[in-house]
């Protein structure tokens, strides 16, 4: 399940394939499907023996489950920045904590925006990792708004996709409740892959 939260609130709650119905949101182009008529790719491993041989690689851990949802990888210990922010001071804590984008909360704790590196950018002026000269701008002046969020118990390959989908580089987990639980970025998805999941991971 996703969210799409702006300035006035929430303004979307439903599936993946609805989020191509907000306005705003959808800004990414569809990767290119293989051509129907192209030949299939030819394999010089047979894929039985590649699955196996991948299989075999596996570490056993009988103690851990295949990973599905976002609450499994995300980030509990989110950084994140109010709207009323100056520019400058979200620059600092995104480089203190060496992370490339924050949540954006209103002053009640509200989700209503992301804002990244390349956001604050467009009014900063950095040189040698020092802020030279800024612009008298807030956060709320450049962040992006609406945006997309998802409860803690999507399937994370639908995540992936609104990423891809959406040209983002993380997605706020936000509850029930509509606060704000958890952060899901490229790295984490990363993470998950490399540390050997099981197969049913992308099944």
């Amino acid at each position: 399940m996703f969210s799409v939260y702006g300035l006035s609130g929430p303004i979307y709650q439903g599936t993946f394939e609805g989020l191509k119905e907000v306005a705003g949101v959808y800004r990414g182009t569809a990767v290119r499907p293989i051509d129907q008529d192209e030949p299939p790719p030819v394999f010089s491993v047979p894929v039985a023996q590649a699955v196996s041989a991948y299989r075999e690689m596996l570490r056993s851990d009988p103690e851990r489950g295949p990973l599905y949802h976002a609450y499994q990888i995300m980030q509990r210990q989110i950084v994140s920045v109010t709207s009323t922010d100056a520019v400058e001071r979200a620059w600092r804590i995104l480089l203190e904590r060496r992370i490339h984008q924050a949540p954006v909360l209103d002053p009640t704790y509200r989700l209503v925006g992301i804002v990244s590196e390349r956001d604050l950018l467009t009014v900063l002026n950095v040189e040698e990792g020092r802020v030279r000269d800024a612009l008298a701008r807030q956060v709320s002046d450049v962040m992006t708004t609406p945006v997309v969020s998802a409860d803690p118990i999507t399937d994370i390959r639908r995540i992936a996709w609104v990423m891809l989908e959406h040209q983002v580089d993380g997605v706020p987990i936000v509850n029930d409740t509509q606060a704000l639980v958890g952060f899901v970025s490229r790295s984490d998805i990363l993470r998950a892959i490399i540390t050997d999941p099981p197969l049913s991971l992308w099944r």
